[in-house]
């Protein structure tokens, strides 16, 4: 297979990278609000196939993607469905490399791209979607947000050549836009949230937040990696923090991520050692309280509050008082994006929207 039409090098890609990280966008997974945005695209172009990309140094992620059914109906005049042509669009990981496709162009040149034949354009011609999923036209506009970064593309796709025209141009751009609104306040947030978080670094007590079902850990205060180490990159409790894991704490987070209800766990026996070398033992209590995404009301994380009763006595209801108050901090923030770079000593966060 032909390699030409593979994209130019990207100028600024740790930029990129480290913007869309700062967004929490550096994964592809699922977006409900970017999945809306492309079947919108799909509509307002009436193409088969639309998609919110972002695009870091080693990847493109369709973290909006509309795909037609398997159905006649989708097919347009052939009367049969993708499928029943031998072309499967099938993205289970919703990523791509970025050989494949046009959205990287459209990021490397900063300017929209409208192929409405791509047999026509030799530098595109041989693009491995080309010929691995059928794609013969393409329409894409870049995403610039407010730093001036290019930090993705809003496009569609046909298995047809398309006379994209002025008018499905402009839908395009005028979509881009829009999404580039969804993103500024996203930005809002983590501003917000940098505050907040800034108190919870200087808190005495060990502080931790979780996100997802699986528990990935996306901040840690300063107080709980002197306490239990620093997490050198998200991950989930288990492999984190494998001793608080096995006194019950990963399952503690685990019921309260399902069941909405916060959860306490006593008697955390741990044993630490301090920097003259002597090994202390501490007994911790945790509250373990749900934190609900703004927007939807879905229990999308859990906060960790820990506090040590080595040497006095607390109630539950105290701990409970303790984690209420910080709950009620991150959701005034309206904490459902944010930063990450965790470190020894550092806070880390990321909440994917």
């Amino acid at each position: 297979m032909s390699t030409q039409g593979h994209p130019p090098g990207l100028a600024g890609e740790s930029d990129r990278t480290r913007r869309l990280r700062d967004l929490g966008l550096n994964e592809p997974t699922v977006d409900e609000a970017f999945d809306r945005f492309a079947h919108l695209a799909a509509s307002l172009t009436r193409a088969p196939i639309a998609m919110v990309n972002f695009i870091n140094d080693e990847r493109q992620m369709f973290r909006g993607l509309f795909i037609p059914p398997n159905s006649a109906d989708a097919a347009g005049d052939t009367g049969c469905s993708w499928a029943d042509r031998g072309i499967a669009f099938d993205l289970p990981t919703r990523e791509m490399p970025l050989s494949h496709g046009f959205c990287p162009h459209v990021v490397a040149q900063r300017s929209p791209l409208a192929l409405d034949d791509i047999l026509a354009y030799p530098r595109f011609a041989g693009n491995p979607v080309v010929d691995e999923l059928g794609v013969r036209s393409y329409l894409g506009a870049p995403l610039v947000d407010d730093t001036n970064t290019v930090i993705g593309t809003v496009c569609v796709l046909d298995r047809e050549p398309r006379p994209w025209g002025r008018e499905r141009l402009r839908d395009i751009q005028h979509l881009a836009e829009a999404l580039l609104s969804e993103i500024r306040l996203r930005d809002n947030l983590i501003a917000q949230q940098q505050e907040m978080f800034a108190a919870f670094d200087g808190s005495p007590f060990p502080i931790m937040l979780t996100h997802g079902p699986d528990q990935q850990i996306r901040y840690a205060n300063p107080r709980h990696a002197e306490l239990f180490g620093a997490v050198a990159a998200p991950g989930p409790i288990g492999r984190a923090y494998p001793q608080l894991a096995a006194a019950g704490l990963e399952q503690a987070v685990a019921e309260a991520y399902h069941s909405g209800r916060a959860t306490v766990l006593n008697d955390v026996r741990f044993q630490s050692t301090r920097p003259d070398a002597q090994r202390i033992h501490q007994i911790f209590s945790f509250t373990c309280t749900p934190q609900r995404a703004a927007r939807t009301g879905r229990v999308s994380g859990v906060l960790v509050a820990g506090m040590d009763v080595t040497a006095q006595s607390r109630t539950e209801e105290e701990l409970g008082t303790l984690a209420a108050l910080l709950v009620d901090r991150l959701q005034q923030s309206g904490a459902t994006t944010g930063r990450h770079g965790l470190g020894a000593g550092q806070a880390g966060l990321v909440l994917p929207g």
